[in-house]
């Protein structure tokens, strides 16, 4: 039975898969698809058998919705006027142009039905005329159909497509679908069912473990063992590209944290202040992101996928003007008393979270990610996100440029001068009060920033910041008090490390042992990785 119906499948779909595309065309020309469309209407099962042929045999893409919509039963014919019209919902459509009819109220309709046998044909018909499409695009969609819904009476039609086929990409996809539909077919030999094998672990993508670990469930005793090497092979390649995974996820956390942490890896190395209220200007970077994004939608919607780009400066200059805001109004007034400094931080930390939560209310709020950080794709065997992609990016670019301002400009030469000794900058000219501001404005506006970013990944809330700055004084303390590289290396190795801890541990005890491993750490090198030098370093 099952050899009479793939040698029906094959004879119904020699007609376009053995011809080339002028022959197609001729072939399309000869058959007056119109008129075939209407005598589909009066058509018993055997007439419409051979309509069926006619039309497939065409290759023309205006009869895939005609047939699509006969074998779903959504074909009808209105007696009155004897037209054939596609039902969508409660409209009905005109079959070749696809406009919608305006029919009366005493209009005549009746399904065109059809049996099992011809559902058959006209499934085989639409996979062929798919699989010998002149798109390569519609070629692997079809390849791509046969793999998920493998049919033992589909072999031949694939065996025929992949004779022709010239495209790599696409040929791979049908062998492996033929692979997978012979592996799944209890009457094919051993031989070829281990043949498959193979085709089917390295064709078959992520589904091809779940394929294989079916097929043994009853394989033959011959094939287990060819099935059971294949698994182990796929399982060792699975760790592997889960452990690069699990790299990425790490680095793209460790880039955040970078962001979070390199401001107060300046504020706190410059200044020694210990800055409670960091987080909040990532808070604040967030919100100043979200304003600006309403105000381009609500006036300017054609800049939406710009909105981010156009929150960077303003986000910076916002946060930054806040940064020196407080050293000049609290901080300057507490140097030296590091528990007063502590406290007031804390406290400001406190206001501003209330402040927000009292304009923008308790609930998250959302900003809208641009189309070009949309979706996501394949590379090899990772899954990589567009918005963690250009987050990591922007982290980059971000620590080049500040190493830039603190390597080739006056105010990073004064700030790198006086983070190794105060008091001999200020003997030597250097205004400490007006390094200390600009100190503390840099490090809260690049603080902007990594809310900018953060608003891509976490949810905008008043307790936005808290999530991040005790994370972000262990990247400090881990990397070196005031060492930017120190800060990179430490964010990128606390990343990766919480991400590869989680699976075993969860997200807050893997957090809790990453502290105590710091905490060890600094026993052993209190002033971190990269330590400071300098004369003044150890007072």
């Amino acid at each position: 039975m099952l050899i009479l119906r793939a040698l029906r499948l094959v004879l119904l779909a020699l007609p376009f898969l053995l011809l080339p595309s002028n022959a197609i065309r001729a072939q399309d020309a000869a058959t007056d698809i119109p008129a075939a469309i209407q005598a589909m209407g009066e058509a018993n099962l055997r007439e419409l058998e051979q309509i069926v042929a006619d039309l497939a045999a065409t290759g023309s893409d205006t009869v895939v919705p005609v047939l699509t919509a006969l074998g779903d039963g959504n074909l009808y014919l209105e007696e009155t006027s004897g037209a054939v019209l596609i039902e969508r919902g409660s409209t009905y459509l005109e079959p070749l142009s696809g406009e919608a009819v305006e029919l009366g109220a005493d209009a005549d309709l009746s399904k065109i039905r059809v049996n099992n046998g011809l559902r058959r044909d006209i499934a085989a018909a639409l996979a062929g005329m798919t699989l010998m499409s002149d798109s390569p695009a519609r070629r692997l969609t079809a390849a791509q159909g046969f793999l998920a819904n493998p049919d033992p009476a589909n072999i031949p039609l694939l065996d025929e497509a992949i004779a022709a086929e010239t495209d790599a990409n696409v040929l791979k996809a049908m062998q492996a679908a033929r692979a997978v539909t012979i592996l799944g077919d209890d009457e094919q030999s051993v031989a070829d069912r281990k043949a498959a094998v193979p085709l089917v672990a390295s064709g078959a993508g992520r589904n091809a473990l779940t394929i294989l670990n079916s097929a043994l469930n009853g394989a033959p005793e011959e094939l287990a063992p060819t099935i059971q090497s294949a698994i182990a092979g796929l399982e060792q390649e699975r760790a592997i590209w889960g452990a690069l995974q699990n790299v990425w996820f790490g680095l793209s956390l460790g880039s955040v944290l970078l962001l979070a942490a390199i401001g107060l890896a300046i504020t706190f190395g410059v200044m020694g202040v210990i800055n409670m209220a960091h987080g909040e200007m990532v808070m604040l970077g967030a919100y100043t992101t979200f304003i600006v994004q309403l105000v381009i939608r609500q006036n300017f919607p054609g800049l939406l996928d710009y909105s981010l780009l156009i929150a960077l400066p303003c986000a910076f200059l916002v946060t930054g003007a806040i940064g020196v805001g407080i050293e000049r109004g609290i901080i300057r007034w507490l140097y030296g008393r590091p528990l007063e400094t502590l406290l007031a931080t804390w406290g400001l930390s406190l206001i501003l979270q209330q402040t927000v939560r009292s304009i923008f209310g308790p609930t998250n709020q959302m900003v809208i990610a641009p189309t070009w950080m949309s979706g996501s794709t394949e590379f090899f065997g990772l899954s990589i996100t567009y918005g963690r992609f250009w987050i990591v990016i922007f982290a980059i670019i971000v620590f080049l440029l500040l190493l830039m301002v603190l390597n080739r400009t006056a105010l990073g030469l004064q700030m790198r001068a006086v983070t190794q000794n105060r008091r001999m900058a200020s003997a030597m000219g250097i205004r400490t009060p007006f390094v200390d501001a600009m100190t503390f404005g840099l490090g809260s506006g690049i603080a902007g920033l990594a809310g900018v970013a953060l608003t891509q990944i976490d949810n905008i809330s008043p307790n936005l910041g808290q999530n991040y700055i005790i994370d972000s004084f262990m990247v400090v303390v881990f990397g070196g008090v005031g060492n930017l590289w120190g800060t990179l290396v430490g964010a990128l190795t606390l990343g990766v490390a919480n991400k590869f801890l989680e699976p075993y541990a969860g997200a807050v005890l893997g957090k809790i042992l990453i502290l105590v491993l710091i905490i060890l750490f600094i026993q052993r090198r209190p002033r971190g990785l990269f330590a400071l030098k300098g004369r003044a370093v150890e007072q």
